[in-house]
């Protein structure tokens, strides 16, 4: 591994990434591929070690990651991680650095994050994605970015590196709830192809024969084929796991309820990934609810 120690002023090229897991390792490799200067930390030794191939450097912690660069981004699980994270680094932010903050941590979260940004001196741009392992792989994420206009030009050449485009949805915390609104839609879809599977099964069909009829109509994309196949075929890795589905069902029900609104079909969608989550395929992706029908 590599040690990185260095303290000195802001390096406009150096970005910092801090959590190289499912998302985060593909974020990292695109950002070094873009020939910016990339650091990455990652509680798990380990999963940080297996990039050291690609022109990133290896950080032996978050503090040693962040010193000089302009800008870090933190892709970790929930918003008592990141912030457990940020604060470990307290005193090796470079001055001016800009928290680009791509977790899913819910409208509070985002709020919670912005202040601690705030008390340690960074400029805060929340900046859900949309996407998965692949598409975090390939650099064609969408990014929701939320924050101050005058940083756009800092933060432009990592979000081009990671995304294939980038929406400017407003101030810091309106890329988190709309990132609400995104998964709602991913995780009810998900939840309806597999039921729809389950019919076909049940009434003694092919469940295969339920993708070849929407293929080409106007109820078909690739997302239902994509988790539709990964359902009939049981190729289950985790491109988003079903603890993660949870989590995020969790934070769009907290979300919603302090708005005033039931979104019930997302409650039924809940019952059916914690009934996955409890029967032990919370490490599978959320495909893995067919499982359990």
């Amino acid at each position: 591994m590599t040690v990185y120690s260095d303290t000195d002023a802001v390096n406009s090229s150096r970005v910092a990434v801090l959590g190289t897991g499912v998302m985060g390792a593909g974020m990292a490799r695109n950002i070094a591929a873009a020939g910016l200067d990339t650091r990455v930390w990652n509680r798990t030794p380990e999963r940080a070690e297996a990039l050291a191939g690609d022109g990133i450097t290896v950080c032996a912690s978050a503090a040693d990651a962040v010193a000089g660069a302009a800008v870090v981004v933190t892709m970790l699980w929930d918003t008592a991680a990141v912030e457990k994270v940020l604060r470990g680094a307290e005193g090796s932010f470079a001055p001016g650095a800009v928290l680009l903050q791509t977790s899913t941590v819910g409208v509070d979260g985002a709020g919670h994050l912005g202040a601690v940004a705030e008390e340690l001196g960074l400029v805060y741009v929340d900046a859900p994605v949309l996407g998965t392992r692949q598409p975090a792989e390939q650099g064609r994420l969408v990014v929701l970015a939320s924050g101050p206009d005058d940083v756009r030009a800092t933060v432009g050449p990592v979000l081009d590196a990671v995304g294939a485009r980038t929406l400017w949805v407003g101030p810091a915390g309106t890329g988190s709830r709309l990132k609400l609104a995104a998964n709602t839609f991913v995780l009810n879809v998900n939840t309806a192809v597999a039921e729809s599977l389950a019919v076909t099964r049940a009434l003694g069909l092919d469940p295969q024969l339920f993708l070849d009829a929407i293929a080409g109509g106007p109820t078909d994309s690739p997302f239902v084929h994509h988790k539709g196949e990964a359902m009939v075929t049981g190729h289950l890795d985790a491109a988003f796991a079903l603890s993660g589905g949870l989590k995020d069902a969790d934070l769009i029900l907290e979300a919603t309820h302090d708005a005033g609104f039931d979104p019930s079909l997302l409650r039924a969608t809940r019952s059916r990934l914690d009934a996955s989550v409890r029967a032990g395929h919370g490490d599978l992706d959320i495909a893995a609810v067919w499982l359990d029908l």
